[in-house]
């Protein structure tokens, strides 16, 4: 079983071994749609075959010794008859599949939106946020596509291809070696030619990735683009970037153009033709049995013409399905735990000679963020973390709600091991507000009831009291319902931080976590979100992390930081005595 963070209850079990399991598990549950889909591509397949069955009555009925035109009715009333029926079942057969692809899309993307939901930050540290978006979009969307037209195509042209074999031999038993021999070659070459478009689909899917990557990441900075001008720049890295992809789909192209079954094709058309010329001069068949060789033979037209792009619409979704489980497949780093301890939490916190390291892309020795980072926090204290950029404050914040878990050593909330706890226990009673600043694009009041989204508004209204938020958000126009924009662009730094604020408080957490989080509240609303922060303190565990003087000062507990470790600990006033490298810290401030 896949480990991982969080699930969604699906109401259905895929089978992840493989691509082709997985689909198939996917359609498998829509087995009326495929039944539909098969009978109305066999029912299309047979009715097309009467085609040239019923013409070869007609030209023997005009061309027989004693020409009787009347004998034309019955094959035309046969022709206009099967061929309606004949619509009715490709209606049924398109229609299916098209329901059965856009069922496809519609439950993958349910699948991979809850596993990516579910994986932890060590997944999604490692692949690029654009990458993802193109399998969650693009490959989701080609699944649907595999099946209508590809798949749909793909079924309607394999009973194509065996309609000859099983009609030609009434006429006379040698007529069914050409169809044979023909249907032997296309599937050999088919093999031959799907072996090859493997490969080349991957590399269409996969350049595409990579290019909506960058794409992604420009628009997410263009801030940082325009102010260091460098449009030219990022223009050229996605045109490169373009161009790897129309290179990949011109690679598919030339496989595609040398599709063999083309030449297979004129040749048996070629000799199906002669050898009915022979028998026909041997008087061993009449015209209308000529006529009705012929086209036979031409119902091969369809699968050959068809499987130019249904067979490579079937390899590009199987190709975006393995994309799509190599997401689904990835183990997350902490596990959702649960059966763990799920009690009411107090807040004593212990950090017991904990050492974590960063798993980052592409570089195989990391330097550790923390070594063997030791202290101990009663419920209700708070303490302060300082440290110059880099030291480690910040982990040491997302080791507590198991954002990350360690790699050495352990952390204890009420004396039980983080890693023993319900995840979703845990998470609710630690908040942490950071530096940076998060803000979905909804309504204020969305927005800070997010941790808790049945609270009432007089709650939210509460909480932004107490965070000293409520004074500017009555002075918007449209107050609490006022929508703040993509990630709160609408509103300033302090402003988004006093969101952020009151979204803390409206948990009530045991466990709440400052990561300078009032470092953009200017100096008159300092006072006021200081004395919130006291306020919100009372009777919970709090951690600062923080360069404001004003904050570290009040801390029971100060715990210096320089590179991962503890270099110093105590209250404000011993470590001016004692610390020299909290006395730098302090004299800096």
């Amino acid at each position: 079983m896949t480990k991982s963070e969080f699930v969604i209850s699906q109401p259905w079990r895929t089978d992840t071994r493989g691509a082709l399991r997985w689909i198939l598990s996917h359609v498998g549950r829509n087995w009326p749609l495929v039944l539909l889909i098969v009978a109305g591509a066999s029912g299309n397949a047979m009715l097309a075959a009467a085609i040239p069955i019923f013409t070869g009555m007609a030209f023997d009925a005009v061309t027989g010794t004693a020409p009787d035109l009347s004998k034309l009715l019955l094959p035309c009333l046969l022709l206009v008859g099967s061929q309606t029926i004949r619509a009715s079942m490709q209606l049924g057969r398109n229609f299916g599949s098209e329901v059965l692809g856009q069922r496809l899309e519609r439950d993958a993307r349910r699948e991979l939106y809850g596993e990516l939901l579910g994986k932890s930050m060590g997944f999604h540290d490692m692949h690029a946020t654009g990458e993802v978006m193109a399998r969650a979009t693009n490959d989701v969307r080609e699944l649907a596509l595999m099946m209508a037209p590809g798949l749909n195509l793909v079924i309607g042209s394999g009973i194509f291809l065996i309609m000859p074999i099983i009609v030609a031999p009434r006429y006379h038993p040698s007529l069914v070696v050409v169809p044979v021999l023909f249907a032997l070659g296309y599937l050999v070459s088919m093999w031959f030619y799907l072996r090859s478009l493997r490969p080349v689909t991957a590399a269409v899917r996969s350049t595409f990735g990579r290019m909506n990557a960058r794409l992604t990441e420009a628009i997410e900075g263009i801030e940082t683009v325009k102010g260091a001008a460098q449009e030219e720049r990022e223009i050229a890295r996605f045109e490169q970037n373009a161009t790897h992809v129309r290179n990949a789909i011109v690679a598919q192209a030339r496989v595609e153009a040398r599709f063999l079954p083309l030449l297979l094709l004129a040749l048996a058309t070629g000799a199906a033709f002669g050898q009915a010329l022979y028998l026909y001069g041997q008087g061993v068949i009449t015209v209308g049995t000529l006529a009705a060789y012929i086209g036979l033979i031409s119902l091969f037209d369809f699968p050959v013409f068809t499987s130019l792009f249904a067979y490579s619409q079937v390899a590009s979704g199987l190709s975006s399905a393995r994309r799509i489980l190599e997401l689904v497949r990835a183990q997350a780093v902490v596990d959702r735990n649960e059966a763990g301890y799920a009690e009411p939490m107090r807040g004593a916190l212990r950090f017991d000679h904990v050492r974590f390291q960063y798993d980052l892309a592409g570089v195989d020795e990391a330097a550790p963020a923390l070594v063997d980072v030791s202290f101990m926090l009663e419920a209700g204290q708070t303490l302060a973390l300082v440290g110059q950029t880099g030291a480690g404050k910040s982990t040491v914040a997302k080791l507590i709600n198991r954002i990350y878990d360690v790699n050495d050593g352990r952390i204890t909330v009420d004396g039980v091991d983080v890693r023993e706890w319900n995840l979703d226990t845990l998470r609710h009673q630690v908040s942490i507000i950071e530096q940076d600043i998060f803000l979905f694009s909804r309504s204020i009041a969305e927005n800070i009831a997010f941790g808790k989204p049945d609270a009432t508004h007089e709650e939210i209204v509460a909480a932004a009291h107490a965070a000293q938020a409520h004074d500017f958000i009555s002075s918007f126009p449209q107050g609490y319902d006022s929508v703040v924009g993509e990630r709160g662009v609408m509103l300033s730094g302090g402003q988004r931080q006093r969101i952020a604020l009151a979204r803390a408080f409206l948990t009530n957490p045991a466990i709440l976590i400052l990561d300078d989080s009032t470092s953009a509240i200017d100096s008159a609303t300092e006072d006021q979100i200081q004395r919130a922060i006291e306020r919100a303190s009372e009777g919970r565990t709090t951690i600062l992390i923080t360069h404001r003087l004003s904050q570290i000062r009040w801390a029971d507990k100060i715990v210096v930081l320089r590179r991962g470790a503890v270099v110093a600990m105590g209250s404000h006033e011993e470590l001016l005595a004692q610390s020299q490298a909290y006395r730098e810290i302090f004299a800096r401030l």
